[in-house]
């Protein structure tokens, strides 16, 4: 498998790592990762695009090697304009597939900047984060501020948890998710963590997993994603713990303008993990 070259680049003042294979001769392929992740969890999927691809995979603020956010803040809207700006960034429009939380991003930036988007593939993303949302009216309450208050109090009264042994952030791996490959589960932890205080930690910043009180609403995506152009594929995990063939009760290729779904077969929420194969073919298939 070839090995990807690191990079860095700057966007709202932050510091933030991407990772690159193949030429950057050959149109660019984006692959963003989901929450509590890191680029190098595509390498396996990067592989089969580097012939014939300028395969790059950003590692999200608060992630991987990208530095932590300044303050408490991991808005949405933060991650769009860092995608916005590493498509500028890497010049033209580009393919994008998207995981989780990434698909999410993706299809939100696309519905802003549509010109700047050829195709997307959303791996289980249509509706990501948005079931954290307050209530799905968009409205802000005072108990839904005073929620917001008490979550990040706690948040900044947690301390990382470091792991004596490399191996048991394996076994957190596999724990998490069932469908992983040993070998797999090493990668992502290899990768996903840091040395320090005599044990590992994870890299991501425990604040990337608040929520703000300027988050998306699930009642204001669909006049969002109506405004995106380009083809997109959904894929989603036959045994996934989330509902992703649907969102607010309808199907999720009605909302979009050009749009098609398919069903990882043998698949979690993590498909591209579980079914390479599988995942790899529908890819080709549609870009």
């Amino acid at each position: 498998m070839c090995q990807p070259w690191q990079h860095f680049y700057n966007s709202q003042r932050l510091k933030l790592s991407y990772w690159s294979w193949g030429s950057d001769e050959n149109p660019p392929l984006i692959l963003l990762h989901g929450g509590r992740d890191h680029a190098r969890t595509w390498d396996r999927v990067a592989a089969e695009f580097s012939a014939h691809y300028w395969v790059l995979a950003p590692d999200l603020r608060g992630h991987g090697d990208s530095e932590w956010a300044r303050g408490s803040y991991y808005a949405t809207v933060d991650h769009v304009l860092d995608l916005f700006n590493f498509i500028e960034l890497i010049g033209g429009d580009s393919t994008v597939v998207g995981h989780s939380f990434g698909g999410s991003i993706a299809l939100l930036t696309a519905s802003i900047f549509p010109d700047k988007f050829t195709r997307i593939v959303d791996i289980e993303g249509a509706g990501a984060r948005l079931e954290d949302s307050k209530d799905g009216s968009g409205e802000t309450t005072p108990d839904s501020l005073a929620a917001w208050a008490r979550s990040y109090q706690k948040i900044e009264r947690q301390t990382p948890r470091i792991y004596k042994n490399f191996s048991e952030t394996v076994d957190r791996m596999l724990d998490a998710n069932k469908y992983l490959k040993p070998e797999m589960a090493e990668h992502l932890a290899r990768w996903g963590t840091v040395q320090e205080d005599g044990g590992y930690r994870w890299k991501f910043d425990p604040w990337a997993r608040g929520r703000t009180p300027t988050e998306m609403q699930p009642n204001e995506m669909p006049a969002l994603w109506s405004k995106i152009s380009c083809p997109i594929l959904h894929l989603s995990g036959d045994r996934s713990g989330y509902s992703r063939t649907e969102f607010l009760g309808k199907g999720i290729d009605t909302y979009f303008e050009n749009s098609i779904s398919a069903v990882v077969p043998d698949a979690g929420h993590h498909a591209h993990h579980d079914n390479l194969d599988f995942v790899v073919d529908q890819i080709k298939a549609f870009i």
